[in-house]
């Protein structure tokens, strides 16, 4: 199946799955947008976005990949399977977009939006929940459990000085971490900080 092979085993004849994850990842990215603003009518663009990009970040389609035994189906090149490639974050979260793409082309639109609606449920519910900022939340949580407020640490800041881009990490005193790039600085700090509530599952 082409949403499951990799490029390490691609070939003329067998065709790897990234056209397949790029089309996949817009559909996720619709289908998410749209679940989001009907889950809750109220909330405004800046806070729909640190939502929106915990849901469909590479390491939320990895752990839902994790989730339904995806790895076990993963068609690699030897050099790949050796290398633990089925337990892979971006192999795995690949091919979960893939996925959503080989069925939107096959069975259209309402099918992948339905296969995503199933899978990330439980994820969207959590979200909608959130009705302040990840930043705080993050804080919240952290202090809720006697650690230290998260600390935000600039790691890149990239692209021409009237338009850069920023990289931010988001880190909590156990050392877990995550990080996220957006337009401003203070977009990143929050779309890293609603990646590590997702990854932590916090409950608001």
């Amino acid at each position: 199946m082409r949403a499951l092979t990799h490029s390490s085993l691609s070939a003329p004849t067998r065709p790897d799955n990234q056209r397949l994850e790029f089309l996949g990842d817009r559909v996720l990215g619709l289908v998410m947008a749209e679940a989001l603003m009907k889950a809750d009518r109220d909330a405004n663009e800046g806070q729909l976005a640190p939502r929106f990009n915990a849901l469909v970040r590479k390491e939320t389609c990895a752990d839902i990949a994790r989730e339904v035994g995806l790895g076990d189906a993963l068609k690699l090149g030897r050099s790949e399977m050796l290398s633990g490639g089925r337990r892979k974050e971006a192999l795995l979260g690949d091919a979960m977009e893939a996925i959503i793409g080989a069925v939107h082309l096959d069975a259209g639109f309402d099918a992948a939006r339905d296969l995503v609606l199933r899978l990330w449920q439980s994820r969207l519910d959590r979200a909608s929940e959130t009705q302040r900022d990840a930043k705080t939340l993050l804080q919240e949580w952290a202090q809720a459990r006697g650690e230290t407020p998260p600390i935000y640490n600039e790691l890149t800041r990239e692209g021409p000085a009237h338009a850069p881009t920023f990289t931010v990490e988001a880190r909590l005193e156990s050392g877990a971490a995550c990080h996220a790039t957006a337009s401003t600085k203070r977009q990143a700090e929050q779309e890293a900080a609603a990646a590590l509530l997702a990854e932590m599952e916090p409950r608001p």
